[in-house]
């Protein structure tokens, strides 16, 4: 399983956000910026943070972005699931692929992707964006 750029970029959009604050809207050029990510990328991003009331917008003069929620109401898993879809370590974890294969039962290494993925969801699911606003590893 690897987090594409497309997690990662969210992650970083959300942060800056949330470190922008308030009850403002950003322009989306200054996130873009401040990130060193290109404008026209970002805009692949945002609608499905806004579809799932992560983020809203406002378009023209004094528009932008804004966080819908608290910075310690998001946590990472969130964002990524939205972001990544599925993160499932081996294809029979995923949520599409429910009892597809007939061996899970027998299976000597089914219960180890389970528990790695379990402990993989609390860990992500245990960080919130106000973690990551902190300038220390959470």
């Amino acid at each position: 399983m690897m987090i594409s750029t497309r997690g990662r970029y969210a992650l970083r959009v959300m942060i800056d956000l949330a470190e922008q604050g308030g009850e403002s809207y950003i322009p989306m050029k200054d996130v873009a910026a401040r990130q060193g990510i290109s404008l026209k990328y970002l805009e692949k991003i945002l609608p499905v943070l806004t579809k799932n009331h992560m983020i809203e917008g406002v378009q023209g003069k004094g528009g932008g972005c804004r966080l819908t929620r608290q910075p310690s109401e998001y946590s990472v898993w969130e964002i990524l699931r939205l972001t990544e879809g599925d993160l499932a370590p081996v294809a029979c974890l995923e949520e599409s692929a429910a009892g597809a294969c007939g061996r899970s039962a027998e299976c000597r290494t089914f219960p180890m992707w389970q528990k790695f993925y379990e402990m993989m969801n609390e860990y992500f699911d245990s960080i919130t964006l106000s973690d990551l606003m902190q300038k220390q590893s959470p």
